[in-house]
């Protein structure tokens, strides 16, 4: 069980229904002339009538005195909502308004820049919300319906299939983030920060950008890790990351060097510079090294480090194998 049904669980009254007043229902409500609606439209329609209520259209004004406007979505039924880390940065005070129109002030409870997450709190309670789904279970071709407020056009819906998955993007840090879902339902600026939701109603991601002069071109967040970044936000006020304690930059090595150390790659991770109390500094990590891979697994670039460490439990012990003054040498290295 994930953190966002352990928070549900105890949310919910005593007779074990929601104290939301219309939570997800996994029964799409009935479609008035269902006879002459296809299966296509009756899918759309009655996700509509489901996810619709748990979407706000989200404004407010930025320090340079400019107006900025996006989306969000609530996730529980006391006001916890998520929406896009660039729609809420810079943002000195945010508004949001619900399907009906009452305006409630958002909180920011944390922010992960990253992967362009954030999650906020609407002062109040019995909130619609969605349900979160599972985005490694998308498939190519698949049904998806985005919902969000483009232009400031409040409950704005539109549809497409999944174009593609596990495209990478970089968030604004310069991190990578990974299996973004690249879906054809047509979105525009203030869609931001509004839920992709399958043909269930269930969130399947965030929708974070559109490709300037492009169309059917729109990308998401996957709901996996909305999971994830929101769980760690809830219980620790921000995103914990292992670091590996450098500052480092790319070099692309000579062929002679590259068949005389039998490298898989020409490109190695150099090491500009170190924290001395880091996981680095403790290796014995040096400036000047050429970090050629971790636990056998080739380093070409920085965002390769990232991956690998991501996958890292408290106190493992790596193998980092490094170039030094033209030698190949082993370091073990436990990341904290």
């Amino acid at each position: 069980m994930n953190w966002l049904d352990q928070y549900l669980l105890r949310t919910v009254s005593s007779d074990g229904q929601p104290q939301g007043n219309s939570g997800p229902s996994p029964n799409t409500a009935p479609v008035e002339n269902s006879d002459v609606l296809d299966a296509y439209s009756s899918a759309v329609v009655g996700v509509v009538d489901q996810v619709s209520p748990a979407v706000v259209s989200l404004w407010g004004q930025h320090r340079n005195g400019q107006h900025g406007n996006g989306s969000g979505f609530l996730i529980t039924p006391d006001g916890y909502a998520v929406t896009n880390s660039h729609v809420v940065d810079g943002i000195q005070k945010l508004v949001a308004e619900t399907i009906d129109g009452d305006r409630l002030e958002a909180v920011l409870v944390g922010n992960d820049p990253a992967t362009d997450l954030a999650l906020l709190r609407l002062e109040s309670s019995d909130f619609p919300y969605a349900a979160i789904g599972d985005s490694e279970a998308l498939k190519v071709g698949q049904l998806v319906i985005a919902i969000g407020s483009p232009l400031g056009l409040r409950t704005t819906v539109s549809t497409g299939v999944v174009s593609a998955l596990g495209r990478n993007m970089r968030g604004s840090d310069g991190r990578l983030i990974e299996n973004i879902v690249q879906h054809a339902a047509p979105i525009n600026p203030g869609n931001s920060g509004g839920p992709l939701v399958d043909s269930r109603g269930r969130v399947v991601g965030v929708n974070t950008a559109i490709v300037q002069n492009a169309q059917g071109l729109g990308f998401a967040v996957p709901s996996a890790t909305v999971q994830w970044v929101i769980g760690e936000l809830l219980q620790h006020g921000e995103v914990r990351r292992r670091q590996l304690g450098v500052t480092a930059t790319v070099r692309h090595l000579p062929r002679s060097m590259v068949r005389e150390f039998d490298l898989l790659s020409p490109s190695v991770v150099e090491v500009v510079d170190f924290d001395a109390s880091g996981a680095a500094g403790r290796a014995g990590i040096q400036r000047g090294d050429w970090i050629v891979s971790i636990n056998d697994r080739i380093t070409e670039n920085i965002d390769d480090i990232h991956r690998i460490l991501v996958q890292v439990t408290s106190k493992e012990e790596l193998e980092v194998r490094l170039i030094r003054d033209e030698e190949i040498m082993t370091l073990p290295l436990i990341i904290d």
